[in-house]
């Protein structure tokens, strides 16, 4: 039953959504079908398709509900007690309509992560609470406000319009990689629920940008086992030893970009998870295709203009041309009044000071970004560099 609810919950959620009008009656009407099934299918064995049952039961059973709350206190819900008759349940399109539909733009961004986790991953509210350092009675009113929001604002439970599609897949696509990033050092588990989602989104819907944050996912994680030592200090890339690096995630994120590319649609996302396969397939920091990659931002900023795409930028063409190139580089975008408050702009003029060997200038950059940087992992290996000097 676990193995079954595992697979199926968040699919039998996304249909009862659409049949029933409704996301609280949806997930009470869920756990009523498992219960059922807990308690009938020992006896009776597991249906055919126990999908369909679950729907069909979970579907009944709130019809069931409703009528007897409607005799309780008459107009409390609004649902027609009968749904057609439904054969096959599509499955596929209910699980598109639920991630755009927790995704809408109308709702807080917040709001849009914390309903993601909630009702598409199907972490419990604890969960999500704990992942985003707030309370579970916090989470849960920010999950209501925004089932309310979608209700009163009667936001369509549908996949958008061809026409609406890029914008509205963006918005998705910004918020898997939003949970991504959450858990990038000290949540390992939300990583792997982000690359899920990516997964789910390239089935049901592999248009290029979908294929591309997979595969910038993928390649980012494979490294995840040399990111930090075990007292957690984060380990620079050129440092990480390369053997241990997950190569199946590579290949199949080096494919992926492949198949991004030859769409001729290829957006920031894949060409974000281009970089990170000519980092990922060289055999090392001093072998690695440094042209290649600068070539690759500066196509990356024509399409998307960043100051923190231009410090990327630079730090590769460190890599290149030598520190004093990059230097030159970091210190016109801080100049500009740019990234000031931006912890890896003081950190990469500080390596490049390293290298130079201009210790006192090193040693100033490092603590600037010291008295920026929130993670712990990036706080003890600046203390370790500042320790080096």
């Amino acid at each position: 039953m676990e193995s079954i609810y595992r697979a199926e919950s968040r699919r039998v959620l996304a249909t009862l959504i659409r049949l029933l009008g409704d996301f609280d009656l949806a997930e009470e009407a869920l756990q009523d079908a498992f219960a059922a099934a807990v308690e009938r299918w020992p006896q009776e064995g597991v249906p055919a398709s126990p999908r369909s049952w679950l729907i069909s039961t979970g579907r009944f059973r709130a019809i069931d509900r409703l009528r007897k709350r409607r005799r309780e206190i008459p107009g409390e819900h609004d649902m027609a007690e009968e749904t057609p008759d439904i054969e096959n349940y599509d499955v596929v399109d209910d699980r598109l309509r639920l991630i755009f539909t927790c995704c809408h733009p109308a709702l807080n961004p917040d709001a849009q992560v914390a309903m993601t986790l909630r009702e598409i991953c199907g972490l419990t509210t604890e969960q999500v609470a704990a992942a985003f350092l707030t309370t579970a009675p916090t989470l849960a009113q920010r999950i209501v406000r925004a089932k309310t929001k979608i209700r009163d604002a009667r936001i369509p439970y549908e996949v958008p319009e061809r026409a609406d599609l890029p914008e509205r897949l963006a918005s998705v696509l910004h918020v898997v990689y939003l949970v991504f990033n959450q858990g990038y050092f000290t949540r390992a588990d939300l990583a792997t629920e982000a690359i899920r989602l990516g997964r789910l989104l390239v089935d049901l819907l592999p248009e290029s940008e979908a294929l591309g944050l997979l595969a910038l996912m993928l390649l980012h994680d494979a490294r995840r086992a040399t990111r930090t030592t075990a007292a957690g200090v984060l380990i620079p890339l050129e440092e990480q030893d390369r053997s241990r690096w997950n190569r199946a995630q590579i290949e199949e994120g080096a494919a992926l970009v492949r198949r991004a590319f030859e769409t001729r649609r290829a957006g920031p996302y894949a060409l974000q998870a281009a970089i990170a396969a000519v980092h990922a397939e060289a055999p090392s920091s001093a072998a690695t295709d440094w042209s290649e990659i600068v070539g690759l931002y500066d196509v990356l900023l024509r399409m998307e203009p960043s100051p923190v795409i231009e410090l990327n930028r630079a730090a590769a063409v460190a890599m290149r041309d030598g520190p004093e190139h990059g230097l030159t580089l970091i210190d016109a975008i801080l100049a500009r009044g740019e990234l000031q408050e931006y912890h890896l702009a003081h950190a990469a003029r500080a390596d490049l000071f390293r290298r130079l060997g201009r210790k006192s200038e090193a040693a100033a950059a490092y603590n600037r970004a010291l008295a920026l940087a929130v993670e712990e992992p990036e706080r003890r290996l600046l203390e370790r560099r500042l320790k080096e000097l």
